[in-house]
């Protein structure tokens, strides 16, 4: 068992023993993961209009330096797209411009549509995670989110949140930590 106290008020079950609260790639990536790793992962239900980060926060004790956003960045070369998720703590901003656009050799880099986000991932916009990205996505950690003992991602939908330690974040399917990500 993790620390899933950074959930603040809120009571963490195993993520795999409510599936219902989870988006169907967060769940497949789940049960793929080893089961001593897949037991780290705690899930909590929340009210989905309180699931952007400030307000879950604010409604619920959770820390704001232990939550994590998770961000879809398209980098374009030409006619070329390819997409890569950043996980960055939500006090800071991920490095799109910068690390991100040259980690994709590509010449421009931005936040990815929203409506291409949810489609490429099959997760609920708002809810996006680093756990179940399609495959071949890079999933870019923040060495910072990956030093913390335990951090709040999305759960795929809106409906709840998950704890996990930042270890378990940099060692995901596609994970590379990369320092100063969040700046």
């Amino acid at each position: 068992m993790t620390d899933w106290s950074v959930l603040g008020t809120l009571q963490a079950v195993p993520a795999l023993d409510r599936p219902d609260l989870l988006g169907d790639p967060v769940a497949h990536a789940l049960k793929a993961l080893d089961p001593p790793d897949a037991a780290l992962v705690g899930v909590a239900e929340i009210d989905p209009g309180l699931a952007d980060t400030a307000q879950f926060c604010a409604a619920y004790s959770s820390p704001l330096d232990r939550s994590a956003n998770c961000v879809v960045v398209a980098g374009r070369r030409g006619e070329d797209t390819r997409y890569a998720a950043c996980l960055v703590l939500a006090t800071t901003r991920a490095d799109v411009n910068g690390l991100v656009r040259k980690r994709l050799n590509a010449r421009k880099a931005s936040f990815a549509p929203m409506d291409d986000a949810v489609e490429l991932t099959g997760m609920e916009y708002g809810g996006i995670t680093a756990i179940g990205l399609p495959e071949g996505w890079p999933l870019l950690v923040d060495s910072a989110v990956a030093a913390a003992p335990a951090v709040v991602i999305g759960s795929g939908v809106r409906g709840s949140k998950l704890a996990l330690p930042g270890e378990l974040a940099a060692r995901l399917p596609g994970a590379e930590v990369i320092e100063g990500l969040g700046r």
